[in-house]
């Protein structure tokens, strides 16, 4: 059970005072509580997900904020504050809404009910400053901050690994995207100053120091989405599943290239086709990069920590091949700068966000150049957030 804090007038941001007057125009009453639910960064293990292996990411401060109380008929009734737009729908005859964003705050309803949990009606309004379509998991967000209200306003006495679990399902059954579990795990075991490294496949975590006063993380957002990102991300999977398989003749244990040791796979390289081996010498050289991320963070070492992001740049652009011309101009610009210590592409790929890590006195320069640099290659504007770590999801009383 999450605990609640009071809500102070004093430290309550604007955004958290809009979505509250806005359940109160929408409902006519108080909501019950407030729930801050964070999107995320990945600082390093882009694609080791799905390969058994191990990520590193953080709860950013940037938030879904949901306002929600409880009702006795039975009634949904959503209201997305950003999207001036409403949903009513009812507990018993739960359906998928063709609006698309219902199904979010749906989908763990509905997985709450397979479990045999039942609740009664409910009211939220939301909205968020996470922007939407730049890799920081704004739907995880809405999930694992829907998941922690339910939880506190019908006793459901869910654990946060259960919230985890069944933000993941909702999204995978019922809204249709067949996500890993590292977005709502951010979400939901944040903590300030710190990144979490979770195993894929055990689901064991740990969290190590991000106390770095000196240096900001700062991402810029191409604007590019690149319809190739579903389709390349599948043909990803199957290539690193096929050098497995190829790889299983000689490595009769392994499971997945999280099993693979590099000597192995270097060892074997003519065994695999030549793609087929580029993608899978990145993603075991990626896995150990998680391991040495940890280690430079506990030796407060950032400079190996930028060094480490470098090298996985340097692997997603020709290893993994999943760039584009946008985030290659954007990267390769960031590190001419000696302010920049470490910059990559982070997400699924072909578009999105790059992550850098900024020396704080230089960081409004940093942007500066940036947006200057895109606008006059691209003819277009580079939107750039500074985020800090922040704890993961919270409830207050409202």
């Amino acid at each position: 059970m999450h605990s609640k804090k009071n809500i102070s007038t004093d430290n309550t941001t604007m955004l958290e005072k809009s979505i509250l007057n806005h359940y109160r125009e929408q409902f006519g009453s108080d909501p019950e509580i407030i729930v801050r639910a964070p999107g995320r960064i990945n600082l390093i293990g882009e694609h080791t997900d799905y390969n058994g292996g191990l990520v590193l990411p953080a709860a950013i401060d940037k938030a879904i904020w949901l306002a929600m109380g409880k009702r006795s008929d039975n009634l949904l009734k959503f209201s997305a504050y950003d999207l001036q737009d409403e949903f009513q729908g009812h507990v018993i005859t739960l359906k998928k809404s063709e609006k698309g964003w219902p199904n979010y705050l749906l989908g763990v309803i509905s997985e709450l009910q397979k479990d045999g949990v039942e609740i009664e009606g409910v009211n939220v309004a939301f909205g968020g400053d996470i922007p939407i379509g730049a890799g920081l998991s704004s739907s995880a967000a809405l999930e694992s901050g829907m998941l922690s209200g339910l939880n506190q306003l019908f006793d459901l006495e869910l654990k946060k690994m259960d919230i985890v679990k069944l933000a993941q399902r909702g999204e995978n059954r019922f809204v249709g995207m067949n996500c890993g579990i590292m977005d709502m795990f951010a979400s939901v075991m944040g903590r300030a100053e710190s990144v979490v490294r979770i195993d894929c496949r055990s689901l064991e975590y740990e969290h190590f120091p991000f106390h770095t006063p000196d240096y900001t993380i700062v991402l810029c957002d191409s604007g590019v989405k690149h319809a190739l990102v579903d389709s390349e991300y599948n043909t990803r999977r199957r290539e690193c599943e096929e050098g497995v398989h190829l790889l299983q003749a000689v490595l009769p244990g392994i499971q997945t290239l999280r099993d693979v040791p590099l000597a192995a796979l270097l060892e074997n390289q003519a065994r695999l086709p030549p793609v087929v081996f580029q993608r899978c010498k990145y993603v075991v050289e990626e896995i150990a990069r998680v391991f040495a991320a940890c280690d430079a963070l506990k030796n407060n070492d950032l400079k190996e920590l930028g060094d480490l992001m470098n090298q996985t740049s340097e692997g997603l652009r020709h290893g993994y091949e999943v760039t584009c011309a946008e985030t290659d101009f954007l990267v390769d610009k960031a590190t001419e700068q000696a302010a920049v210590i470490g910059a990559r592409q982070v997400g699924g790929g072909f578009g999105g966000c790059t992550l850098n890590l900024v020396k704080a006195s230089e960081s409004n320069r940093f942007i500066e150049n940036m947006q200057a640099e895109y606008q006059q290659r691209f003819g277009r504007s580079l939107v750039c957030h500074v985020v800090k770590l922040a704890d993961g999801v919270e409830i207050m009383a409202a």
